[in-house]
Order: structure tokens, then C-alpha cells, then sequence
């Protein structure tokens, strides 16, 4: 069958319960389901039980699948959720396991650049949207053409192209912040040879053979498994329609987005700093606290707060730790700071957050705005993205509002 495109397979499975239509899947995507099960997991037997509960899941879901969906995609995205609902309390014990195996495993030169990306690899591809990380599957780990990418994802040869460059330009931006330095061609050669690897002679024929009858004969652990993975798909398609597997594990990464826009209470009074923040009102900068850490919202008030006071420890110390370098270079030394925070917080009028965007559980998005009393008559808008740390909310850089953020899209973060 493998004249049949991906699907006509599924059409033909759900129409007829075809076990030669649902093998043939299995066969064209078996060794991609395990070998993103086995980088989270570092031990084939609990990437066996994944790849299982992830096809079944196919199984369970083919009818209703569109038809524009990109089902090597589609199932990346599974996998990386089965795995994370697997592994969420191991994930530190078992990175630390997967990078002992890739260090005696791989011993040719051109892998070390592997050995760095693995393990931070599908942590990254939770950050790219939807279409990157279409495109990368397709490009990287199902080694697609061009022609065979635009095809897949609706647009031309030309744009497929540049879509495949630009999620590889911010694969490597986010490898870069983690400390594994490398060009994007040697990021490309690495993840198209070793990101795929073979699954056991035996899985396929196990996985069709459970997935076909929807897991009825699966074991108990493999139930949970799946029971569990459906409930993070239910929940991030309901709540924040992202795919997070490491929002789970090491907070991670996105696929779509929900913004939600955030409407003050007319007069009435605010709510606690700590909780929920500023809801939407115009914060004067004398209500302007010390807010905490704890929310998003009460993060970026608080940063807010140490800029009018010109307080630059706390300013530093409401920073993601990556971009304090950048923080300190836009500040200047102590006396600089506090005399131009003085000077430009004269005018302030106030802080005020207009959306909320989730991209993970511990990555969000906030658009507001800061009016001053002799700026233009439309304050400027801007973007911050906020991240957990420990526990605690920090700020990780900032950029220009773009209409596009509206629409879910990523712009890209300006200097």
C-alpha cells in the first residue's frame, strides 16, 4: 500500500477496521514514534509501551482526524505527550541515563554536535509553532524534499523552503541560549542523521496488532499510559489549544495558542497583586508594587515597579537568568540606571497588560501597554515573554507589538 497517501490509509482503516491499511502506517511511522519516545526515555521497553499507546491513539482518533493534518506531525506531538505523561517524575533521572547513552553510543566526531542537541532537542520543537514543527518533521526526520514539504503543508516550494529556515534558525537560537553553540547545518545534518532511529524487528507487528482493536487487549500500565495522554490532549485543546510536552516535564513548548484578552473591572478595586494582578486596568505609578513572582501579571508589575524606583538588583533579579546579560548591557552601570529611570518615569502614567498568551505552563506572553503624560496620543504596545524559573516568574525579553501576535503567529523578538 504504499501508493496510498497517509489519509487514504486512515479512511480506509476507519471505514473497513483494514489491518492492512493500519500495518502499513504502522511500518511508514513506526521508527519515528520510538525514537522520540526513546530521547525522553533513554530505555526501550518503557519507548515500546509508548510507541503501543500512541498508535493506539491513532487508532481511537482516525476518523476524526482532518484531512490537512500532517500525521508524522500529529504524531511527533503524541509521542512527545505520551512520553512526557510517562516520564514527568523520572525526566531528570532519565535525561541524565539518555545522555550517559549518547555519549558511549555515538563516537564519531561529526556526533558530538548530536550529543549536545539531543537532549534538549524536543524541548526546542515545543517552542517552534505548529507549521515549524511540521516542517521540521517532515524536513529532518522524514527527510522530505521541498516540493514534498510545501505539498504537505499547502504553499509553495519557495516558502516551504524558508519556513524549513527560519525553525531551524530558532532551533538554533534556543540551542544557543543552553549553551550547545552550532550553525544551523550542522543542526540539520545532526537531527536528519540520528533523529530517527530503528524501532525493534518486533514492535510494529505488537503495535498493529494491539492499535487495531483499540487497545482492548493492552495492559494496565499501557491504559494509564494512554488514559493519561488523551486527558493532556483534551486539556491543551480546551484550555490553551497548545501542545506542551515539556510544559509538563521541563516546561516547554507550543504548538497553538490561546489569547486571552484581559478586561478591567470599570472602578472597581484590583485584584491582589499576587494572584491575578492587574486585570486589565491602567496601574498608576503610584499603585504600582512589589507584586511577587508568583503570576505572570504580578512578575511583570513588579519588574515595573523596581524600573520606576530605579532599583536595579531587583530589576536583574525579575530577569530570566539567560537574558541578564542583555539587561545589564541596556542598563549601565547603578548611577546611570537610577538617574534615567528618574528622568523617564517622570511622565509615566501607568502600566497596563491587554492580553495574555499561553505558550506553555511555564512560558507566557503578556501585550500591554505604558502610557506617559507627554508621549503620543497612542501608547506604545509591546510584547514580553515571561518564564518560569524555580517556581518564580521572570521576564526574558521583550519586542515591538506585532499584529500578528494576535493571530497566534511568533514574531520574531527584536533587538
Amino acid at each position: 500500500m504504499s501508493d496510498h497517501n497517509d489519509h487514504q490509509l486512515l479512511a480506509e482503516f476507519s471505514r473497513t477496521e483494514s489491518d492492512a491499511a493500519f500495518a502499513a502506517l504502522v511500518a511508514r511511522y513506526v521508527n519515528l514514534v520510538y525514537s522520540t519516545a526513546f530521547r525522553f526515555t533513554g530505555n526501550t521497553h518503557q519507548a515500546e509501551e509508548i510507541t503501543q499507546a500512541v498508535f493506539i491513539i491513532l487508532a481511537r482518533k482516525a476518523e476524526k482526524l482532518s484531512p490537512r493534518v500532517v500525521l508524522s506531525g500529529w504524531l511527533y506531538q503524541v509521542a512527545r505527550l505520551t512520553s512526557a505523561n510517562l516520564m514527568k517524575r523520572e525526566i531528570r533521572r532519565q535525561h541524565r541515563e539518555q545522555e550517559v547513552y549518547m555519549q558511549s553510543a555515538l563516537n564519531e566526531p561529526n556526533d558530538r554536535a548530536w550529543q549536545g542537541i539531543a537532549p534538549l532537542l524536543d524541548e526546542a520543537m515545543g517552542r517552534l509553532c505548529q507549521t515549524d514543527r511540521d516542517a521540521v518533521v517532515l524536513r529532518f526526520f522524514e527527510n522530505k524534499s521541498s516540493a514534498e514539504i510545501g505539498a504537505a503543508l499547502r504553499m509553495n516550494e519557495e516558502t516551504a523552503r524558508k519556513r524549513v529556515n527560519r525553525a531551524l534558525e530558532k532551533l538554533r537560537k534556543f540551542f544557543t541560549k543552553r549553551g550547545v553553540s552550532s550553525t544551523t547545518a550542522i543542526i540539520a545534518g545532526a537531527i536528519s542523521a540520528n533523529s530517527v532511529q530503528a524501532a525493534p524487528l518486533t514492535l510494529a507487528k505488537v503495535v498493529t496488532a494491539s492499535a487495531i482493536v483499540k487497545g482492548v487487549a493492552a495492559k494496565g500500565s499501557t491504559l494509564t499510559l494512554i488514559k493519561g495522554a488523551l486527558k493532556i490532549m483534551a486539556w491543551t485543546k480546551a484550555k490553551t489549544a497548545i501542545v506542551a510536552v515539556v510544559a509538563i516535564v521541563l516546561a516547554a513548548g507550543t504548538t497553538h495558542v490561546v489569547i486571552k484578552e484581559i478586561r478591567g473591572s470599570g472602578s472597581g478595586p484590583r485584584t491582589t497583586p499576587a494572584t491575578e494582578s492587574i486585570k486589565g486596568q491602567l496601574v498608576g505609578r503610584a499603585e504600582l508594587v512589589d507584586a511577587g513572582n508568583t503570576t505572570p501579571e504580578a512578575a511583570w508589575e513588579s519588574r515595573y515597579w523596581a524600573r520606576a524606583k530605579g532599583d536595579y538588583d531587583a530589576v536583574i533579579a525579575a530577569t530570566e537568568p539567560p537574558a541578564v546579560p542583555t539587561a545589564k548591557a541596556w542598563m549601565g552601570d547603578k548611577a546611570t540606571f537610577r538617574a534615567r529611570s528618574q528622568a523617564e518615569f517622570a511622565s509615566f502614567k501607568g502600566l497596563q497588560i491587554l492580553a495574555r498568551k499561553d505558550l506553555a505552563i511555564d512560558r507566557v506572553e503578556l501585550k500591554y501597554q505604558f502610557p506617559f503624560r507627554d508621549g503620543p496620543a497612542s501608547p506604545e504596545t509591546k510584547i514580553v515573554e515571561m518564564v518560569r524559573v524555580n517556581g518564580a516568574w521572570r521576564c526574558a525579553q521583550t519586542r515591538a507589538y506585532d499584529a500578528s501576535w494576535d493571530d497566534g503567529s511568533q514574531p520574531e523578538p527584536q533587538p
